[in-house]
């Protein structure tokens, strides 16, 4: 694919993660893994490992920083799951697509959580409150799993319809350039 293509994409991207994150939505339900997931398996490793932060910080700008260790944490899984997407770029179909999707939720529950109970305080610092967080972090789980899916699919399937499209539109042209008149 070429760079212009890439970089086209790419703003596309940045775009909509940053949107998604500033308008009204349910809470976790962002495009940000899905951008990571679909970077990692469309456009190469750098992209995967940079659109999501680039995304973040601009939506930060616009709704707030936080906890610099909060943040590291919640930027570190988007890096874990954009990098896990091109790892698994050579077997690209539509179940390790998903599959890969599904390990991006959970890294980023995880990770994110087991930062919430370290370092926010909200939760005593022994195994029931390690538990209590993972616990009443179920609910974002499932907006964090939903996003993710419902923007993957949004994303490669929007980008899959417009290269086969594409596909289409110069096959069509060059059929009409070879064809001779009657």
């Amino acid at each position: 694919m070429k760079t212009e293509i890439k970089l086209g994409i790419s703003v596309l991207l940045i775009g909509l993660g940053v949107l998604a994150r500033v308008l009204p939505h349910l809470p976790n339900f962002a495009p940000v893994a899905a951008i990571a997931v679909f970077a990692g398996f469309y456009l190469g490793r750098r992209y995967a490992l940079v659109l999501p932060i680039i995304a973040m910080l601009i939506g930060d700008l616009f709704i707030g920083f936080y906890d610099f260790k909060m943040m590291a944490a919640v930027y570190g899984s988007f890096v874990l799951v954009g990098y896990l997407a091109s790892v698994f770029k050579s077997r690209k179909n539509t179940e390790v697509i998903l599959g890969t999707s599904l390990v991006g939720s959970v890294t980023f529950f995880l990770v994110t959580n087991w930062a919430v109970w370290q370092f926010s305080g909200m939760y005593l610092k022994n195994w029931a409150g390690f538990l209590e967080t993972y616990v009443m972090a179920l609910p974002f789980f499932r907006n964090t799993f939903l996003g993710d899916v419902v923007y993957l699919a949004f994303i490669a399937g929007g980008y899959e319809l417009a290269v086969y499209l594409a596909g289409k539109f110069y096959r069509l042209k060059e059929i009409k350039k070879i064809a001779v008149p009657v």
